[in-house]
């Protein structure tokens, strides 16, 4: 309909109906009287609303994230208005999980799939219209506005409406708005809403981006973003309920957005119910509340499952189906100046059932990286920020891991001051500022320690290429040892290995040391429960006692029988408790020993504390400047159960600091890293004596090898640490051919191996000592791995080049 005759009903519903801008365009055309001039105003009430909303978000997911983050803030705010409890006062939740246990006492059941979906219909995001450019509604069962609140809510910018709520995510009041910018060309926006209590109509208004008039473009530097009123006053009309297109839901209270022609990015354009499904899961780690993703029948015909519920990523990981994730386990920093914050490391596994390596990579990185989020930093299960892959094999240079890695940092417990210095204001990435360097260098420290589990991952995966190949060995001491010491060549390759010295002195021969017989252990049987804690020391008068050195760490190690992710599975988890239960300190005027002041235990020592792992958790403390030698700490860790409780008393003694190790002990450490030449490993299709094959050396590389496949370097923290030849390439094949006798085919095959081999070898060491960075023309010039680079190289002519045509044989074509 169209003309003055247009009641607010039906125009909310033409509006509604639209699904493109082009459809919202005739709307707007049909009704001139409506949509005039004088019935738009500014956002925020004021025309300078261009750089709030434009410098918000930089991506289109995590736009949308606040959007459906101002829902679940909504429910939320709903359930604590029907307890009669005052958002803003004393008695409400502190905590986002405090209001969902106090208003949602049975959400537990929501581990199930027919409670969650019955929920998550409370909060819906459903697509329409073209499938490249969806027009997104998003509906929850909030606690929604009245019409003459629209302006102080849903319209305003910077008034801080939710600054004195707790158990909310938004702050600023401001996050909603960023979505706006990846509505299509012109920014059109529907808002409807009615407050959850009935006693009002059903407000609206439209959003868009102003189209600047010629008068404008010549006087105005930015446009701005306005809003609908009719006659000065939000449109609005009576109802009951109203069918919207819901997934088994009318609309009776609460609020509905449309966001016309979203902007997703391409990874999230197929049916919404999957692939945006998963992008929102990534950056709602851990949502208060279950979210029904739905798309349309006429969308997509064929697909069987358009409506499907989400839970956040951490759901999916922790699943105990999962396919996907080898192992995860969790550490608990409370630590200056951060305060608390947990990690959880999430490993994928190399190859999946019926996929290889190739393409388990491919479907890990589709499923659970679509936003390139290796490290993510989250505050109340939203994610605001993160790092790339570059972390892993930069930072805590697992190379192996790269892919395969997934580590979650939750902030919500941190200092404040500390945490708000971390994220910009838009909540979708990190500030580029002392706090995050000093966050980085600290995870860096703690998550790639030589002793850790991802170290121990990433040598188990390195260790599965084996080398035993005595031809290995003497081909690399010839190398090395012919080399002239002084030679620039050796200067070279002694930056990146250490190369076996000349040394006249025949060596002392050393002493064989006695074999002696260990016992073997027996294999740990996890229960879903523990029975049992038990700390690993000394007793001092019947009490475990600990010698802490002042200003050193200390780990203290306890025995359980409890599963390893008994502190981080979706049901049923366990929490490992530490505490003070009195502090003595020395007091050093008068000589004797007096009661220290009442302490919690963060203002006395940094404590990290980990997940079991084969029935052992650990305890890591280190003192803070206030403690003195001589203190005596008593303290209790408890271990939490489903019937009963254990725990173990301890007492630490803060005695003098430990005496750093000789440097040369040190040194040693550092130069075993790089002892020798890289080996190099011959790998054949087929099994064969002696040799390994494709399959199984992929899992060390991280890299499918096949028949175009011709080198495979190895590499590890940086380091080249074993370079694979494949002895099945075609390049061999057709170079062998050439050759008939079994002489000659056997100098081919060495004189195949020592040309990749060291044309590998100082590839690798002069790019690397050279600090080059590469990149990929047709892959938006992303930067690739330099073994990935190598490996393609080979892979290509270059190899058949260098076997084909030595010193001698170009310099006859050139003379020719």
């Amino acid at each position: 309909m169209s003309g003055p005759s247009l009641t607010p009903q039906q125009l909310f519903e033409n509006l509604y109906a639209a699904h493109t801008e082009e459809q919202v365009d005739q709307v707007i055309n049909d009704n001139p009287n409506i949509f005039n001039g004088n019935n738009w105003y500014p956002l925020g009430g004021n025309e300078n609303n261009y750089g709030v909303i434009e410098n918000q978000q930089a991506s289109p997911i995590a736009a949308l994230i606040e959007k459906i983050t101002n829902s679940i803030d909504a429910t939320l705010m709903k359930k604590c208005y029907e307890t009669n409890i005052d958002p803003k006062s004393a008695s409400a939740p502190k905590t986002m999980d405090e209001a969902r246990e106090l208003f949602f006492p049975d959400y537990k059941n929501w581990d199930l799939n027919n409670p969650r979906k019955n929920q998550a219909k409370n909060l819906q995001i459903l697509a329409d219209g073209p499938k490249l450019t969806p027009s997104l509604t998003i509906y929850d069962n909030g606690e929604g506005q009245h019409p003459d609140d629209f302006e102080q809510t849903f319209l305003s910018l910077l008034r801080g409406n939710k600054n004195e709520i707790h158990f909310v995510q938004g702050k600023y009041n401001m996050g909603g708005s960023g979505a706006i910018i990846f509505c299509g060309k012109k920014g059109y926006q529907l808002i409807g809403s009615r407050r959850f209590d009935k006693t009002g109509d059903f407000g609206f208004t439209f959003v868009r981006e102003h189209p600047l008039t010629k008068e404008e473009e010549g006087r105005k530097k930015n446009t701005w973003y306005e809003f609908l009123k009719i006659d000065g006053v939000i449109p609005a009309f009576k109802i009951s309920k109203l069918d919207l297109g819901l997934h088994e839901t009318w609309f009776e209270t609460g609020t509905v957005m449309k966001l016309y022609s979203y902007d997703l990015p391409a990874g999230s354009r197929s049916v919404i119910s999957r692939d945006l499904n998963q992008s929102i899961n990534e950056y709602l780690f851990e949502p208060a509340l279950p979210i029904l993703t739905v798309d349309r029948k006429y969308r997509y015909p064929d697909d069987r499952n358009l409506e499907r519920d989400l839970y956040g990523l951490k759901r999916r990981l922790e699943l105990e189906d999962n396919r996907y994730v080898e192992d995860y386990f969790s550490e608990n920093y409370a630590e200056e100046p951060f305060g608390k914050f947990k990690v959880t490391c999430y490993v994928f596994k190399t190859r999946i059932e019926d996929k290889n390596i190739k393409e388990t990579k491919e479907a890990i990185q589709r499923e659970f990286f679509k936003n390139n989020m290796s490290v993510m930093f989250s505050v109340n299960g939203q994610v605001h920020g993160n790092f790339t892959s570059e972390f892993i094999t930069r930072s805590l240079k697992f190379n192996l891991l790269k892919y395969h890695l997934l580590i979650h940092v939750d902030c919500t417990h941190m200092h404040y001051n500390f945490r708000k210095e971390l994220f910009m204001a838009s909540r979708d990435r990190l500030k580029e500022g002392d706090e995050t360097t000093q966050l980085r260098k600290f995870l860096a420290s703690k998550l790639g320690t030589v002793k850790g589990r991802l170290a121990e991952i990433e040598k188990r995966r390195k260790d599965s290429i084996s080398v035993d190949s005595k031809d290995t060995t003497e081909m690399l001491k010839s190398f090395s040892k012919n080399l002239p010491m002084d030679s620039a060549l050796m200067r070279l390759l002694n930056q990146t290995f250490k190369l076996e010295q000349k040394d006249d002195k025949p060596k002392p021969k050393e002493q064989k040391k006695e074999v002696q017989h260990r016992e073997e252990k027996e294999p740990f049987k996890p229960q879903r429960f523990p029975s049992f804690l038990k700390i690993k020391s000394s007793t001092d008068k019947g009490i475990a006692a600990i010698n802490l050195p002042r200003g050193q760490d200390k780990t203290i190690f306890f025995k359980t029988d409890v599963e390893n992710h008994y502190f981080d599975r979706i049901e049923e988890p366990g929490e490992f408790k530490v505490g003070i239960i009195s502090y003595k300190g020395k007091n050093e005027a008068n000589g004797g020993t007096a009661p220290g002041k009442e302490e919690v235990i963060e203002t006395i020592f940094n404590v990290t504390t980990s997940s079991p792992h084969e029935g052992t958790i650990r305890l890591n403390l280190n003192t803070k400047n206030e403690v003195r030698v001589g203190d005596e700490i008593e303290m209790k860790v408890t271990l939490t159960g489903p019937g009963e409780d254990f725990e173990e008393l301890f007492l630490v003694k803060i005695s003098d600091p430990e005496q750093k190790k000789e440097e040369t002990k040190k040194i040693e450490k550092e130069d075993d890293q790089h002892i020798g030449l890289p080996p190099f490993v011959l790998v054949y299709k087929e099994a064969r004596e002696g040799f390994q094959t494709w399959d199984k050396v992929s899992e060390g590389i991280d890299a499918e090898i096949d028949y175009n496949t011709v080198m495979a370097p190895q590499v590890s923290g940086g380091n080249l640490d074993k370079i694979i030849i494949n002895m099945d390439s075609h390049v061999l094949k057709a170079f062998k051919s050439k050759h008939k006798d079994a002489t000659t085919i056997e100098i081919a095959d060495k004189k195949y191996i020592s040309s990749v081999y060291f044309h590998t070898l100082f590839l690798y060491t002069i790019t690397k000592n050279r600090k080059y960075a590469i990149s990929k023309e047709d892959d938006n010039n992303k930067e690739i791995d330099l073994e990935v680079y190598l490996r393609d190289l080979f892979s290509s002519f270059y190899s058949e080049f260098i076997l084909n045509f030595g010193t001698n044989d170009l310099l006859q074509m050139i003379s020719e």
